[in-house]
């Protein structure tokens, strides 16, 4: 009698705590739900990365409803078709295999109803595709909720169970619940995507019309070195031997003279005005010398004109760079300059370029009046502003950085820095190119 007892107790004592374990289980569930979108939730808010808040929305969701087997599909508007994204606890045969016309299928039917499905056993079910996947993976309980934004379904999350009559309506409605937020999260990183194309698209073109600009530049001072150089030297040396004969003789009176030596000025003038546009077109100190000392010719003339004191250093650059970012980084440095000569009030300016094996770096500093550069750039009617915005859009078009540092009363320090991968990625493009020059 005595053992029957304690038996009795046991069993009494096990059932209470058992009961205990589903009542802590029932009360934790609300919690962990709310736990499980909170994650959800951070995770659309704060990654742009479709795949990593997938990821996160189904490990959230197999977490809280304590399994271990589902997916979710994504839809794809040209074929109207559905294929898995990410996927927990399924062969890899089965994700890449199961590939649903909308319509088609359990999933293909909740993406074209945009209604929730739930089955206490998926492998009995007729609507199923593909049962014998459904009966390789052994799957049973099932649920297929639509990932919508705006009422457009834009995919399908599904969670199975290898057990029968596993889920409830309550995992239904918490799937729904984050399907929604999952759904918003698909139609932003889309729009993202979309963005992120229609940048590169602006950046080619940019990049393109860079080039064709400089290209053109140098088309037009070759034809004013080849004709209209040539031909105002020729026709500067002729003034000149008619001058000196008309000095040397009688011919023709002193205003005739005077009006002839002025002609002769004015094509000297001309033949210096040209050569000065042949320069801005194309730096032949460029061309000839590189970047560092071109950089260096033209600081010293511009700045020490206008009592600027200028101090320039170039080193680690005894390879080239590449063409295009010569050129870039040449125009850069001319509107750096150009700015501190019009608008500094500096007294010192220092300009450094490097090349290291981490990539190369231009800094131009000077100590003059500064401005507050933490404010958004702005180009106002006059176009002020515009030679700053260039300097950032050049840099980013070659995929570099240009850091603009300034204060009130401080100066200003403008840093542009070239990776070596992007400088390697342009340079083999460059051989490239005249390889391909080469064969023709």
């Amino acid at each position: 009698m005595e053992a029957k007892s304690k038996d009795s107790r046991t069993a009494k004592q096990s059932g209470v705590e058992s009961n205990d374990g589903e009542r802590e289980a029932k009360a934790e569930k609300p919690y962990l739900e709310i736990l499980a979108l909170s994650r959800v939730s951070a995770a659309v808010s704060g990654l742009r990365d479709l795949d990593a808040v997938l990821n996160v929305a189904l490990d959230s969701v197999l977490q809280i409803m304590n399994g271990t087997v589902g997916g979710i599909l994504l839809t794809d508007e040209q074929t109207q078709t559905l294929s898995y994204r990410v996927y927990r606890g399924l062969s890899d045969k089965y994700a890449q295999e199961m590939r649903l016309k909308i319509g088609d299928g359990i999933a293909g039917r909740v993406a074209q109803s945009g209604k929730s499905v739930l089955l206490e056993d998926i492998s009995i079910d007729q609507r199923a595709a593909s049962p014998d996947l459904i009966a390789m993976e052994g799957l049973k309980a099932f649920i297929s909720v639509p990932l919508r934004a705006k009422d457009i379904v834009l995919g399908v999350i599904n969670v199975a169970s290898h057990l029968p009559r596993r889920f409830t309506k309550e995992d239904m409605h918490l799937l729904h619940a984050i399907g929604d937020q999952v759904g918003v999260a698909i139609e932003e990183a889309e729009l993202y995507d979309r963005l992120r194309k229609e940048r590169q698209n602006y950046q080619r073109l940019a990049r393109h019309m860079l080039i064709a600009n400089e290209e053109e530049r140098a088309r037009v001072a070759r034809e004013l070195h080849d004709e209209t150089s040539q031909s105002l030297t020729g026709l500067s040396l002729s003034m000149q031997a008619l001058l000196t004969i008309a000095k040397a003789s009688d011919f023709g009176d002193a205003s005739f003279k005077a009006k002839l030596e002025k002609a002769y000025n004015i094509t000297l003038q001309l033949g210096s005005e040209i050569s000065k546009i042949m320069k801005s077109l194309r730096p032949t100190a460029l061309d000839s010398l590189g970047l560092g000392p071109a950089v260096h010719q033209y600081a010293e003339n511009r700045l020490q004109a206008v009592g600027i004191n200028v101090s320039v250093k170039h080193t680690g650059m005894e390879q080239r760079l590449p063409e295009e970012v010569e050129f870039a980084l040449y125009r850069i440095a001319q509107g750096a300059i150009a700015n501190i000569a019009w608008h500094s009030k500096a007294k010192n300016a220092v300009i450094t370029l490097q090349q290291t094996p981490e990539g190369f770096v231009m800094e131009i500093e000077d100590d003059g009046k500064g401005f507050d550069a933490s404010k958004p750039i702005q180009v106002d009617e006059g176009g002020q502003g515009q030679g700053l915005l260039s300097m950032k859009e050049r840099a980013s078009l070659l995929g570099g950085t240009c850091d603009i540092q300034s204060q009130p009363g401080k100066g200003t320090k403008i840093t542009i820095t070239m990776p070596t991968y992007i400088l390697a990625l342009l340079w083999s493009k460059a051989n490239a190119k005249d390889k391909g020059a080469d064969s023709r």
